[in-house]
This record gives structure tokens, C-alpha cells and sequence, in this order.
């Protein structure tokens, strides 16, 4: 349940991400195109993106401590950039799916999807109630 929920919230910031036209981020949809096909297809890169920042993201993080320590956690920007480059690299070869400008407005939607995924994790975690507690 958490990973449909992660990759409906993924969707969601891409297709946000999306609409801001200096970011140079654009979703193809499957043809024939419309809005379902739009729907499906980001949803598609949703799950492709959490699949990526699953596995590959918690590879490149633990590779990256000393770099985390060194720059202060701002190298997680870059690396947050190079996981959706990574998934839009991958989403290339079906024919549809996201493309992406040059690597620092990449890096700009990268960031802007990490916040939009922390408000909605705030949002969504589940609350432990209080009469457990006591």
C-alpha cells in the first residue's frame, strides 16, 4: 500500500513539476494521447521513479556519506537530480514518458518534487495515536 501510495504522490509532483515551463520538464504520453493515456503514463513514471530511488537512490546515498559530510547534505540535491535523469533516461525507450532539459533545471524539479513528497509524507504518515502512549 505504501508503494502505490508513493508513486501516485510521485505522479502527482512530476505531472506539477511538469506544468512550470522553465524547468524545461515535459511528459509524453502513449499514443494516442489524451488525458487517460496522460493519467497512466505518469503514474508509470512514478513507479519507475520510486523503483529508482529504492534501490539505485539507497545505493548512490550510502555510497555518498563522505560526500554528505563534506558539502553539508547539498549533494543530495545532485544526487536527488541524477535519480530523475536516471528515470527519465529509462522512460526514453519506450517511445513516451519524461524528458528533461539541462541538468541544472533538472536538478530545480528534482528539488521541487523532493518537497512536494515531504508535504505529502507529513500529510499522509500514519499518526500514532495518543491512549496507546499511556
Amino acid at each position: 500500500m505504501r508503494f502505490l501510495i508513493r508513486v501516485v504522490v510521485n505522479a502527482f509532483a512530476i505531472w506539477v513539476v511538469s506544468l512550470i515551463t522553465v524547468l524545461e520538464v515535459t511528459v509524453t504520453p502513449y499514443p494516442p494521447g489524451g488525458m487517460v493515456p496522460l493519467l497512466v503514463t505518469l503514474l508509470a513514471i512514478g513507479a519507475v521513479f520510486a523503483v529508482v530511488n529504492t534501490i539505485v537512490g539507497t545505493v548512490v546515498k550510502v555510497v555518498a556519506i563522505p560526500l554528505y559530510i563534506l558539502t553539508l547534505g547539498l549533494i543530495s540535491l545532485v544526487i536527488n537530480g541524477f535519480l530523475l535523469w536516471l528515470t527519465s533516461w529509462i522512460t526514453g525507450f519506450w517511445g513516451w514518458g519524461l524528458a528533461l532539459g539541462g541538468f541544472g533545471w533538472t536538478i530545480v524539479a528534482a528539488f521541487l518534487i523532493a518537497v512536494i513528497n515531504a508535504v505529502f509524507n507529513a500529510i499522509l504518515r500514519p499518526q500514532r495515536r495518543r491512549d496507546r502512549d499511556r
